[in-house]
């Protein structure tokens, strides 16, 4: 079902991705902890849904199709927000690049190899990838204002999100790797079919 509540939480995270954007107009450190609480609960309502989804046994094809949409919108948007901010600058905009276009191409991948009904399996290393990239994304947001408490905690953010951007180059090929032959294979050419008047004189 559309409203079961699974699928609301889903809907709830992705109403929380503009909210962590409105949080950066709001002046003073204030703006970075409530954008850090914001995206945390959205980090809960993905683990919620899926695991209430299957406990209840209320899977939906609805689920499926927005739980990945609600990731990705997540992390792309809170990685142009960091951006926009200067948290994410200089040489470290290629790790948010590289997260981001690898996130794309996977999109595209999947749904092509949907159409064939061949699933891609999420592997462990992805797993790890995506965790690693959460904490770093928690760690930029939380920026300068726990810079102030802790000295340091965006550089280990920027060093984690490298470190998630290198496991996102390697999970990105393997995937690539494991639809290889699918992409290699041509649709199977349509038979000819006889002009109109041909086919009626035959029958």
């Amino acid at each position: 079902m559309a409203t079961n509540l699974p699928n609301l939480l889903t809907y709830f995270r992705i109403a929380l991705v503009p909210a962590v954007v409105v949080c950066f107009y709001i002046p003073g450190d204030a703006s970075h902890w409530i954008a850090l609480a914001l995206f945390i609960i959205a980090g809960l309502t993905d683990f919620f849904d899926g695991y209430l989804a299957r406990a209840w046994e209320q899977q939906s094809k609805l689920g499926r199709m927005l739980d990945p949409i609600a990731d990705k919108l997540l992390v792309a948007v809170v990685l142009i927000a960091l951006t926009w901010q200067g948290i994410i600058a200089g040489f470290s905009l290629w790790a948010a690049i590289i997260i981001l276009c690898r996130e794309i191409l996977v999109s595209g991948l999947r749904e092509f190899l949907a159409e064939l009904r061949v699933s891609v399996p999420v592997t462990q290393l992805a797993k790890w990838k995506t965790a690693i990239q959460m904490v770093a994304l928690a760690f930029l947001l939380a920026g300068p204002a726990a810079d102030k408490i802790v000295p340091g905690i965006t550089e280990t953010g920027l060093t984690l999100l490298w470190a998630a951007a290198i496991l996102t180059l390697y999970t990105g090929i393997d995937y690539f790797r494991a639809s290889i032959d699918h992409l290699r294979e041509d649709e199977p050419a349509k038979k000819p079919q006889p002009p109109a008047a041909e086919r009626e004189s035959r029958s």
